[in-house]
């Protein structure tokens, strides 16, 4: 029986080694075996015979040389540059290798590996797409490489399975890692956000997760195998997508969903604010009974400021609560306005309501903006002291009454 297959467009994974090694990402084009190394120079020289930069490299930990037109230390800037060569549309399939850093350039010969070459998986793709890929390949016939025990595998070409039969493994979530990456689609910038993994049949949280990483997602255990992944991030809507942990490939017919070689890319095209929403400064803290914020609020308020920023046409109300309604200290700036230093010389202490404290601490943040340059008239204070707590002021998640929401007036 003759099977035919094709050899991962694209590969990539997390990387395994100690955190302290520095990693370089190569805009990948195609792979080939170890082997097959003159394939990956004939390649990589016709690249650089039409203008273009072009090299060769072997992968340490599996039988491949990946053939990039560019290499950065900047995980961000291997992601811009993809997506040009993606664009141009010579290289529709490029993707991102991350490497140890180590001066592996365009190199003639390749060491042999002491490791064992890990199984392939191979994915059938549909003929047509085959046919347009192996149009790409060098004109030129390169020398035949030396037998091996298995047939050769050659990237974007028809091949003979051997005379065993092949076994065809399914990539789910339990043998394929994932990578969430939230993007604005507007202008390509990478968010920072949280993802949490909801187990769908039981409605249960699982976990949380950062985004812009490669993770394994936990298995529910349930019998559909459903996971919910929300996004959160400050300043954007929440996201949702469905995947299945159990039959992952299927889900690939989503379009925020794309297996990308060794790993799925799960991708959050994340939306700013509109009129009437309201996102929550959870990250911004204060000293207790204070109007002062603590040093670790300067990253929310940073993407605050952005989103004030990126539209000029944002007007918004920040909205202050506080856990409950009793009376008592409040303690606010002094004449420097440091908002991040809770000094005794440079402070006033004072006495007030709980609406009054939930006043200060908003009017707090709004002059943080205004230093920053937003004008005064884009922005609203009100208070609400104990109002509108969310849970109760005894419980064990009464610290989310204290919060600074900021809604969406106009855009």
């Amino acid at each position: 029986m003759r099977v035919f297959f094709t050899l991962v467009f694209a590969v990539a994974g997390l990387c395994l080694a100690a955190q302290e090694t520095p990693k370089a990402y190569y805009v990948v084009v195609t792979s080939f075996k170890s082997s097959q190394v003159n394939y990956a120079q004939n390649l990589a020289d016709k690249i650089k015979s039409g203008g273009t930069e072009a090299g060769f490299v072997q992968d340490p930990e599996r039988p491949f040389c990946y053939v990039y037109t560019a290499r950065f230390t900047d995980f961000n800037e291997s992601l811009a540059k993809m997506k040009a060569i993606r664009e141009a549309g010579t290289y529709t399939d490029a993707w991102v290798r991350i490497l140890d850093d180590a001066p592996t350039t365009a190199a003639a010969t390749v060491p042999k590996s002491e490791k064992k070459p890990t199984a392939s998986v191979y994915v059938a793709i549909p003929k047509e797409v085959v046919q347009a890929a192996v149009q790409q390949e060098p004109s030129a016939t390169p020398p035949q490489p030396e037998p091996v025990t298995a047939p050769p595998v050659v990237a974007d070409a028809v091949v003979e399975n051997s005379p065993a039969e092949p076994v065809y493994v399914p990539q789910t979530l339990n043998n394929t890692q994932i990578f969430l990456s939230l993007i604005n689609p507007r202008n390509q910038k990478i968010i920072d956000g949280e993802i949490e993994v909801v187990d769908t049949e039981r409605a249960r949280s699982i976990t949380k997760v950062k985004g812009n990483t490669y993770l394994t997602l936990p298995d529910p255990k349930s019998n559909s195998g459903q996971l919910t992944l929300i996004c959160e991030a400050f300043g954007y809507r929440k996201t949702q997508h469905e995947i299945s942990f159990k039959n992952t490939e299927a889900d690939t017919l989503q379009p925020h969903i794309d297996l990308v070689g060794n790993f799925y890319l799960v991708k959050f095209d994340m939306v700013r604010l509109h009129k009437g929403d309201i996102s929550v400064l959870y990250n911004v803290y204060f000293y207790n009974d204070a109007a002062i914020m603590r040093p670790e609020s300067k990253f929310e308020l940073n993407s605050l400021l952005n989103m004030m920023q990126e539209n000029p046409n944002y007007k918004i109300v920040l909205h202050g609560h506080t856990n409950g309604n009793s009376n008592g200290k409040i303690i606010t700036m002094g004449p420097s306005k440091d908002f991040f230093n809770f000094n005794a010389t440079d402070r006033k202490d004072g006495f007030g309501s709980s609406k009054q404290l939930s006043e200060e601490r908003a009017e707090a943040i709004k002059e943080w903006l205004m230093a920053q340059g937003v004008a005064e008239s884009r922005m609203i204070v009100k208070a609400w002291g104990g109002g509108r707590m969310l849970h109760d002021k005894h419980s064990a998640h009464a610290r989310k009454n204290v919060r600074v929401e900021v809604e969406v007036l106009e855009e």
